[in-house]
């Protein structure tokens, strides 16, 4: 009953009185009812301060100089810091919104759910992964769910592969800034010891075999010194045809012959070598000859060497996935470093990511699994192809809604880069269709293609004498303009 006084006292005309009637006989109640007390005192006063000023000043008294319970007096000591120095700061702390309270159950794929039910007193039911997963090896535990306790059917001799999937966990999109590895990374199967353990010996390359799944669903890529039947190949890329939902259609021509790209930024650290386990990872993206790579640097800083190196990628907004195996043929020495240049397609499963250009990578070697999250430039999937028609370019310009244009203002810009037969931007797949002088401007059109299929249209305007352009740029689909802008603005200013 306190706590719905001080919850909804705006309602209740005589709260103040109902309250100090529990406020009598303060001291004889026990701690948890004299701090919501106090909590409902402090609120009604936050929301009617005019007539309950002696009310709040009477408990925060009892509660800081009569009281001997440690939360107690601490409480009040908050709340009276609080309200002498900044009442807003009160009010938005002790008045702040409840989170709705919700359950998850439903976010549960139903066939694990019942998988968890049958192990509820293990910690399969804690972090919501099938026991198969706690289990190192390749041969794990057989998946047992409700339906088949029911059915009690099990075919003697046959022996279960290590198949059991991870768990599916419906992925809730979060934008932070130091990118931690989410969604379906949450139901991996890690192969590797743990940190107190010392790893395994590195095996031979003609022992390996296949390899579980470090994301729980698609096929792991070893590198090319595992090989075996059990190894994957690249005609078994999977290739699953998924709609983004509001991106539309993202899935267009596969990627040309071309010029190599004119700009690939420098390599950046993705994985430190205090996450790794000794591990470093750097690396960058580019696009050489219509075909995108991540071009990678390993660097043991560990005291043994390393081997077994693999990659998968996590689904992601373009479907971009490795088109082979890592190219580390041999253990990695410590305090050795190996460069190693990884082609990608976009065969892999789609699925929007925020912000829209997230990679999600999982590395796997013979001591553990190992997590990172870096974005890819837009300007890697701008493809060869992306040439329009003039004819075409003001057919489709004309064709997009006036509601999809967006402006933008670009400052500092190296004009000596938009002059005529100047290659920075053909060289970058953004190809210009014509120039039109307009009174004392100069407009230029240009036109791009994303490796699914976008098109994008733009029109640059540029006054001589000035070093600022407005560029005005025309899509289907507007999810990507912001990025393709600040692609015109890295290319224009550095």
């Amino acid at each position: 009953m306190i706590w719905i006084i001080g919850e909804y006292a705006e309602r209740i005309d005589n709260a103040d009185e109902l309250l100090e009637s529990f406020l009598d006989g303060f001291t004889d109640e026990n701690v948890q009812v004299q701090l919501q007390l106090l909590t409902s005192i402090v609120k009604l006063f936050l929301k009617r301060p005019s007539d309950t000023q002696e009310l709040v000043q009477q408990v925060l008294s009892l509660s800081t100089q009569e009281s001997d319970n440690p939360d107690l007096r601490d409480r009040g000591y908050i709340y009276w810091r609080l309200l002498s120095t900044d009442p807003a700061a009160a009010k938005e702390v002790v008045l702040a919104e409840k989170p709705l309270i919700s359950e998850e159950t439903d976010l549960l794929e139903p066939s694990l759910l019942d998988e968890l039910v049958c192990h509820i007193g293990s910690l399969a039911s804690v972090y919501h992964k099938p026991p198969a997963s706690f289990v190192e090896g390749r041969v794990g535990l057989k998946r047992l769910t409700l339906s088949g306790m029911k059915q009690d059917t099990q075919e003697s001799g046959e022996q279960q592969e290590a198949a059991a999937p991870g768990s599916t966990v419906i992925p809730i999109m979060e934008s932070s800034q130091d990118n931690t590895v989410v969604e379906d990374l949450l139901s991996l199967s890690l192969g590797g010891p743990t940190s107190s353990m010392a790893p395994p010996p590195i095996q031979p390359p003609s022992t390996a075999g296949g390899i579980f799944d470090l994301l729980g669903d698609e096929v792991l890529i070893p590198s090319s010194n595992m090989t075996g039947t059990g190894s994957p190949s690249l005609s078994e890329a999977p290739n699953s045809n998924l709609p983004l939902g509001d991106l539309g259609d993202i899935f267009g021509l596969g990627l040309t012959g071309g010029p190599p790209i004119g700009y690939a930024p420098p390599k950046e650290v993705w994985l430190t070598a205090a996450k790794g386990k000794g591990l470093e990872v750097s690396g960058t993206f580019a696009r050489r000859q219509g075909q995108m790579f991540m071009d990678v640097n390993f660097t043991n800083r560990a005291m043994q060497a390393m081997g077994g190196f693999a990659i998968q990628f996590n689904k992601n907004s373009f479907g971009i996935s490795p088109s082979g195996p890592l190219h580390i043929t041999a253990p990695l020495p410590p305090n050795q470093s190996i460069d190693t240049s990884l082609p990608l397609n976009i065969s892999g499963v789609v699925q929007r990511m925020e912000p829209i250009t997230t990679i999600q990578i999982a590395i796997k070697n013979n001591i553990d699994v190992f997590y990172m999250s870096t974005a890819i430039p837009l300007l890697t999937l701008f493809t060869e192809d992306g040439n329009m028609d003039k004819k075409v370019f003001l057919a489709t310009w004309k064709d997009i809604p006036a509601t999809n244009e967006t402006q933008h203002v670009i400052d500092n810009v190296r004009m000596e880069l938009l002059a005529d037969g100047a290659t920075t931007l053909p060289n970058s797949n953004i190809f210009i269709i014509a120039r039109k002088q307009v009174e004392l401007q100069e407009m230029i059109y240009i036109s791009l293609k994303l490796t699914n299929g976008i098109w994008v249209l733009g029109e640059i305007k540029c006054t001589p004498g000035h070093r600022t352009i407005n560029l005005a740029l025309k899509t289907r689909i507007t999810d990507i303009v912001n990025e393709v802008a600040q692609t015109f603005t890295m290319l224009l200013t550095n």
